[in-house]
């Protein structure tokens, strides 16, 4: 898969340093995976959420931060949309 949005992870990455070792994970997951479908995440990533419109949200370091990007499984592309801690995902309009 490509991964677009890259800039968004290493910017929250710089933040909050805790986060790195599961975003670096995940990077490299995500770039080596062939996805094809919403149970193909849920498969590797059972707290996964998955929404409408091939939006996916991601519990990451126990849920203490979320990330949520959109999938285009028929062109291969997962774009990072934005990441954040557990109360500012309270916060977004999904």
């Amino acid at each position: 898969m490509r991964v677009i949005g890259t800039d968004k992870l290493y910017k929250f990455i710089r933040k909050h340093a805790d986060s790195k070792g599961w975003l670096e994970t995940w990077l490299s997951e995500a770039r080596s995976g062939e996805w094809q479908s919403p149970n193909d995440i849920k498969v590797r990533y059972n707290s996964a959420s998955i929404l409408d419109n091939n939006k996916v949200i991601f519990n990451i370091k126990g849920n203490k931060y979320r990330m949520e990007v959109q999938v285009s499984y028929n062109t291969k592309v997962i774009a990072i949309k934005r990441l954040g801690t557990h109360a500012e995902y309270n916060r977004w309009d999904i």
